[in-house]
């Protein structure tokens, strides 16, 4: 992958990236994955998928997505290179939201 999961720049919102980083985890649905890859994941896009109605609490999305990363950091195999590629967007973008203070 040549582009960043997160080039787009500055003018994007936690909203915006909260919701990229859920169909990131999202796509993941639709590939064949190793089964604890799989959990791993799922829980991520369950609390990715609780951040699309609250992404306007700067904390709450630092906390939320500093435990998405955490978890997302247990997947080291998915089975499936395209599962792979969301998966790595997503420790991209999980990391963004957890390490900067945005407007939402």
């Amino acid at each position: 992958m040549t582009d960043s999961p997160i080039a787009g720049g500055a003018d994007r919102t936690s909203a915006d990236i909260v919701s990229e980083l859920h169909e990131a985890l999202a796509a993941t649905a639709e590939r064949p994955l190793e089964r604890t890859a799989s959990r791993w994941i799922g829980e991520a896009e369950a609390i990715a998928a609780d951040l699309i109605d609250a992404p306007d609490d700067p904390e709450l999305v630092r906390d939320r997505t500093t435990h998405i990363a955490s978890l997302l950091e247990n997947v080291d195999e998915t089975g499936d290179e395209t599962a792979t590629e969301h998966v790595e967007t997503a420790k991209a973008l999980a990391a963004e939201l957890a390490s900067e203070e945005r407007s939402s």
